[in-house]
């Protein structure tokens, strides 16, 4: 399935996307020559916003879920990918352990990691499943929404190294974004862990990686020569909040009034003919929990307690008390009439497929990580990293070309993001 965008590419992400084609030998260089300087992060996905006029990513998550919902006829560039991943990381690696989240009540989120299960094992691997559940005390079948079930065991540790019974492995695969806090369990182990324990969210910060996004755009954008805004969202950062009591607020508003100053400016620039808008979200954190949209900075003293209360805590009751300030690009692709954005998927530094995260009770300007988002799968009918310049630039499989493009400049922020963490964490 191919999405409607509602708004005809006749301005500049018809631009973008030609002078993208254009250039693709020389991108396709410029990334080769990336990742040689920089480690691609395990697994990623990412999400975009096509408004049109602008393409950008919102969010780069390293502990993906989802992997059930890609086109299954590209597993095998998982599995390629996921070799190519591993024999940098672990060549000696015969062994995975994979840890989720504790999700055993979510079957979708158990139907993922049965996905990432098989990828490794298709790889060449042997994979078992060790959860972090303290009150799993024993090995347990959980059933799976399409059908068969997922074999849960208790993680042991002894010494440096996390164990099952009966299985040693040589290197532990995390898909738990360990929100709350690293436990000692993955402190100082002597196996490798992908991806580190601390760049989870519960010290890695979205500030962080947009600013090293911008870089990343900036010196994009000088290659092919198109100005960098096209590609990257403002964004401001607020430490020093707390909106159950009201602190920091006036601030907050200050920086919204000063973002949707300098996006107006750009859409007159461009003669963009939108309402400009600001997401607001925790610097910390995941599943499209603690964000909001803000069209005038006075909304903020109008929140209610509800509002507050929605802000003020995230996943596993963490306390928000940093928020990104995001330009809001709107979606204007549409599924079935129902407003829609693309995640993208990469394993190392390939891009392996994705999918469109539709929503039918949310609006062009919100959020659609909430619940009652529902997913397209088979939305990328080629692989994301192939276009074909005799065909216009939105033809279905260049703008998907496009967006794998996009999407490994938030996995190469990514990569450049964890380098500047390591120092602080790693020892």
């Amino acid at each position: 399935m191919v999405p409607h965008l509602t708004t005809a590419l006749t301005g500049p992400l018809l631009t973008l996307e030609k002078q993208i084609l254009d250039a693709m030998p020389l991108i396709e260089h410029w990334f080769r020559h990336q990742w040689q300087e920089h480690s691609a992060p395990f697994y990623a996905s990412v999400d975009l916003r096509n408004a049109g006029y602008k393409l950008a990513p919102v969010d780069t998550n390293l502990f993906p879920a989802g992997f059930n919902n890609l086109n299954k006829s590209f597993d095998a560039l998982c599995v390629q990918a996921a070799m190519s991943a591993v024999e940098k990381i672990c060549p000696d690696t015969r062994q995975f352990l994979l840890i989720p989240e504790n999700h055993t009540r979510n079957p979708y989120y158990l139907q993922n990691v049965s996905s990432l299960k098989s990828i490794l094992q298709r790889a060449g691997f042997m994979v078992r499943i060790g959860s972090l559940l303290p009150e799993l005390t024993q090995p347990t079948e959980v059933p799976l929404p399409q059908g068969g079930f997922l074999l849960l065991e208790p993680v042991q540790r002894k010494g440096t190294r996390l164990v099952l019974e009966n299985f040693d492995p040589c290197a532990i695969l995390l898909n738990n974004d360990l929100s709350g806090g690293v436990p000692d369990l993955l402190r100082n182990l002597s196996q490798a862990v992908v991806p580190p324990p601390w760049s989870g969210w519960s010290t890695r910060r979205k500030s962080l990686h947009f600013t090293a996004y911008r870089q990343v755009a900036e010196e994009f954008c000088r290659l092919i020569q198109i100005d960098p805004w096209f590609i990257d969202p403002y964004f401001s950062h607020r430490a020093g909040v707390d909106f159950s009591q009201g602190i920091g607020l006036e601030e907050v508003q200050s920086q919204v009034a000063d973002l949707l100053q300098k996006i107006r400016q750009k859409y007159r620039e461009y003669g963009i003919q939108e309402n400009p808008f600001v997401i607001l979200k925790a610097d910390a954190g995941t599943y499209g929990m603690g964000v909001m949209t803000i069209k005038d900075p006075k909304e903020l003293n109008q929140l209610n307690r509800r509002q507050r209360n929605k802000m003020s805590v995230i996943k596993e009751g963490q306390e928000v008390h940093e928020v990104l300030l995001q330009e809001g690009v709107p979606t204007f692709e549409t599924v079935e009439d129902a407003v829609a954005e693309p995640v993208v998927y990469t394993i190392d530094h390939f891009v392996v497929g994705g999918f469109y995260r539709v929503h039918t009770e949310r609006g062009i300007d919100e959020n659609l990580n909430a619940p009652g988002a529902h997913f397209v799968p088979l939305a990328f009918q080629t692989p994301a990293m192939s276009a074909d310049c005799t065909h216009q630039p939105d033809a279905p499989h260049n703008r998907f070309y496009t967006y794998g493009v996009v999407a490994r400049l938030a996995l190469l922020a990514a990569a450049r993001e964890l380098e500047m963490m390591a120092p602080r964490f790693s020892s």
